[in-house]
C-alpha cells in the first residue's frame, strides 16, 4: 500500500536505551575529533573530566522504536534523509538510561515525492533531556492531494564573510569508523551496494558530516563547552565521500543565535543551518 497521511500524530513503542562512556567516546572519533579534543575523546586524562558531543543524541537508541514503521509501504531506496535537528533540554551525560518515544508529525505531498517528519523525545528519569526531529524525502510517494508544507528559503546566510570559520579534513576511512556507532547501512561501506545508488564508491553518513558540523559550531561558538549548546538544526544537501574536507561557516545573526553552512569546496552539502547557543 502507499503512504499513509493518517499516520501523523501516531507513535512507535516507548524504548529504553542506555549509553556509556566508550560509546560517546567512539562516536568523538567517528566524528573526527582527536588528541585535541581530550573532553570527548578519552575518559582518564589527567584533570580531565569527560564530556559528550552536543548531537550524540543522533546515534543513541539508532533505528529502534521509529514511528516510521507506521506510515505505510515505500521503497527504502528512494528515502533519503533531508533535515535533521537536535534539542539539548540539558547536557548528555557521559553514561545514562532514557526512554525514547517516537512519533510521526507531519507529512507533506510534494507532487512526485512525499516529505515525512517525525520527532524523538527522550525522557530521563521523567525530565525531557533531548528532542531530535528529523524529515525524509520519499521519491514516488505523492499526488495524494495533501499539504505541500512550508518552502523556501530558511537561515540565509547574510551578504558578508562569515564571521567563523573551520575546515575538517576527513578520514578516507571515516565511513569505517562512525558506522560503529549503529548505522550499519551498506551504502556508506560496501562498494557494489553504493553504486547501485549511483554513487562510484561508499558515501560518508549524512550525520557523520552533521557530527564533523557539530564540532565546528561548538568550538567557534562555545568554546568546547557542551552546557552552552542548546540547538542544531540544518538541511542535507549533497553527498560527502570519505577523504573530503569539510568546512563550516558561521554567521552570528543575534545574541545566542547563528546561521551556518558547511560545504566541501564550493558545493554546500548542509545549509539552512541554525544554531542556539549561550
Amino acid at each position: 500500500m502507499p503512504l499513509n497521511p493518517k499516520a501523523v500524530g501516531s507513535k512507535g513503542d516507548p524504548i529504553e536505551v542506555s549509553w556509556n562512556s566508550k560509546d560517546c567516546l567512539l562516536y568523538a572519533v567517528g566524528i573526527g575529533a582527536g588528541t585535541g579534543s581530550l573532553a570527548f575523546t578519552t575518559e582518564n586524562t589527567n584533570s580531565v573530566d569527560q564530556v559528550v558531543f552536543p548531537t550524540f543524541p543522533v546515534v543513541i537508541g539508532w533505528g529502534r522504536g521509529s514511528a516510521m514503521s507506521n506510515i505505510g509501504s515505500f521503497n527504502p531506496a528512494l528515502l533519503v534523509h533531508g533535515q535533521q535537528s537536535v534539542t539539548l533540554h540539558r547536557p548528555i551525560p557521559v553514561a545514562g538510561t532514557a526512554t525514547l518515544q517516537s512519533e510521526v508529525t507531519a507529512m507533506y505531498d510534494k507532487g512526485k515525492a512525499a516529505v515525512v517528519v517525525s520527532a524523538t523525545t527522550a525522557l530521563m528519569a521523567g525530565e525531557p533531556l533531548y528532542t531530535n526531529t528529523a524529515s525524509v524525502f520519499i521519491r514516488g510517494e505523492g499526488g495524494w492531494g495533501g499539504e505541500r508544507g512550508p518552502s523556501g528559503p530558511q537561515n540565509v546566510p547574510p551578504g558578508r564573510d562569515p564571521d567563523h570559520q573551520v575546515t575538517y579534513q576527513t578520514s578516507p576511512d571515516q565511513a569505517l569508523l562512525y558506522r560503529l556507532s549503529g548505522d550499519r547501512n551498506p551504502l556508506h561501506s560496501d562498494p557494489s551496494f553504493a553504486a547501485m545508488g549511483g554513487f562510484d564508491r561508499p558515501i560518508l553518513h549524512g550525520l557523520c558530516t552533521y557530527g564533523f558540523t557539530g564540532r565546528g559550531l561548538l568550538q567557534s561558538l562555545c568554546g568546547d563547552d557542551p552546557t552552552r549548546f542548546h540547538h542544531i538544526e540544518g538541511r542535507f544537501t549533497s553527498p560527502v565521500y570519505p577523504g573530503e574536507a569539510l568546512t563550516v561557516s558561521m554567521w552570528e545573526t543575534t545574541l545566542g543565535e547563528a546561521v551556518f553552512t558547511t560545504s566541501v569546496g564550493e558545493r554546500a552539502v548542509i545549509d539552512q543551518g541554525l544554531v542556539r547557543y549561550s
